[in-house]
């Protein structure tokens, strides 16, 4: 699975050796029994960040966007609804943190939903803001995720 405006998907090369590793990383180890927190797979080109989260509803969450990074983000298990937007035109609500490379952004209406279950991934470009975590069904439930980190 893939998530882009089709007006940006040329200018990314969704198979350049850095995302072919993030690729890697999450097709050759075993998600779940990953511990929390940093893997370095590739110093600060290509790292992943593992979390544990239970679902929320998606107004109490705001949209973020990386300028130095994609995210290739992965359920290990449990299943999540992500919301996507072009960044451009989104209503800033905290700027950019450059130490952390994220800032936050009102969600427009409407936005893109994606819903991932374990195993499905989404790979989302810095134009592209993003709300992950969100409640995918009735009720929130428990998620493992993995998120590769791939310079852009």
């Amino acid at each position: 699975m893939l998530v882009a405006s089709i007006e940006n998907a040329e200018a990314h090369d969704y198979l350049s050796e850095r995302l072919k590793k993030a690729y890697a990383f999450l097709r050759e180890n075993d998600l779940g029994a990953l511990s929390c927190g940093r893997h370095d797979i590739d110093g600060e080109d290509v790292f992943a960040n593992v979390m544990e989260y239970d679902t929320v509803s998606a107004e109490a969450k705001k949209l973020e966007a990386h300028k130095l990074y994609y995210d290739v983000q992965c359920v290990a298990s449990g299943i999540e609804r992500v919301e996507v937007a072009p960044l451009e035109g989104l209503v800033c609500a905290k700027e950019y943190d450059e130490a952390d490379d994220y800032a936050l952004f009102e969600s427009p209406m409407p936005a893109t939903s994606v819903v991932l279950h374990a195993g499905e991934i989404a790979v989302l470009p810095p134009e592209d803001a993003h709300k992950p975590g969100c409640i995918a069904e009735d009720a929130p439930v428990h998620v493992k995720k993995v998120v590769v980190k791939v310079r852009a």
